[in-house]
């Protein structure tokens, strides 16, 4: 299992929260994924068939791109 931590300036309200959470759980091989308000990270735990690439490639989709 593989945990990664992103950091995503645009999480400003409880719906943004929700929506990443939901949309990253979604994917095949995500367990979990934990977005912070306070914070403005997202923490994913993962294992195949997701990668970093599939993630990231998601959450710049529903609009909440990671900062790099």
């Amino acid at each position: 299992m593989k945990q990664i931590t992103y950091s995503i300036p645009s999480i400003h309200c409880a719906h943004c929260v929700h929506a990443i959470q939901m949309e990253l759980e979604y994917l095949q091989g995500v367990k979990k994924a934990t977005a912070d308000l306070q914070t403005k990270k997202v923490e994913v735990e993962f294992e195949d068939p997701a990668d970093e690439d599939l993630i990231i490639a998601t959450l710049k989709e529903i609009n909440y791109p990671p900062e790099k």
